[in-house]
């Protein structure tokens, strides 16, 4: 399990954006609180400004720091104001954890049978969207010590992975692809920010309670325990690792 500090009370400097953070049980929002709970001034962002806004206000009532963002990771408007913002607010980011995802396609059980509509969509918030909001943001992570970046990944991508080993067509066709790609677009982002000092690794969070307010636990364990360890990678000390990617703290 990795160590947290167990205080919000003694701010740090640092800042931390984590998308996909207006759901009061989901991963972002789980792991907006313990980035928040370590230090940081944690900005969550979101499509529902309404929501995402009762989230901060949740995590202030708690006695710590967060404030909200407008995020539309298909609005590439929403991704400028929000870099703007940040840069006049705080000048400087820290960790941007890509959390907000998109699952259209659930249901589909093969690549012939996909949606490309569908598969678009996909696209535009795992992957098109977080390239667009990681170069945004790009000056205000240069302008950090020591600014890391995480991409939330699945295990859907590794069925991807397997290439013709794969047992079955691939399930989720869309989201799976999307996801596969934001992990290849993740190594390839730590390559040209190596020289920087910025790391960049993607974490599976492992099956987790994504929506216990409905009675699911996919059969699995709490989100913030899945949210530690994707708050862990937005915290590694210098010299940790970039390009890969971790699941409970280890290579997968």
């Amino acid at each position: 399990m990795p160590a947290t500090s167990g205080t919000g009370d003694h701010a740090t400097g640092r800042v931390a954006l984590v998308t996909g953070a207006s759901r009061p049980h989901g991963l972002g929002m789980a792991v907006a609180r313990e980035l928040a709970t370590n230090g940081f001034h944690a900005v969550l962002a979101g499509r529902d400004p309404g929501q995402t806004r009762l989230r901060a206000e949740e995590l202030s009532a708690e006695g710590l720091t967060a404030t909200a963002v407008h995020i539309d990771l298909s609005d590439p408007a929403t991704v400028a104001a929000a870099a703007a913002r940040l840069d006049a607010e705080f000048g400087r980011l820290d960790a941007l954890v890509h959390n907000a995802s998109l699952m259209p396609d659930w249901e589909t059980s093969s690549l012939l049978e996909a949606d490309a509509g569908r598969v678009r969509a996909a696209f535009e918030v795992c992957v098109f969207g977080p390239w667009s909001l990681t170069q945004a943001c790009l000056p205000l992570l240069l302008a950090a010590p020591a600014a890391r970046i995480v991409t939330v990944s699945s295990g859907a991508a590794m069925q991807v992975r397997a290439g013709a080993a794969m047992p079955r067509p691939v399930g989720a066709p869309g989201y799976s692809m999307a996801k596969f790609t934001a992990d290849a677009l993740t190594a390839s982002l730590a390559v040209e920010l190596r020289d920087a000092g910025i790391l960049v690794n993607a974490v599976d969070p492992g099956r987790f309670a994504s929506h216990p307010e409905l009675g699911d636990d996919n059969d699995g364990r709490p989100t913030a325990e899945s949210a530690r360890w994707v708050a862990w990678a937005a915290m590694l000390p210098e010299g940790g690792p970039t390009g890969m990617l971790l699941e409970d703290g280890e290579p997968v």
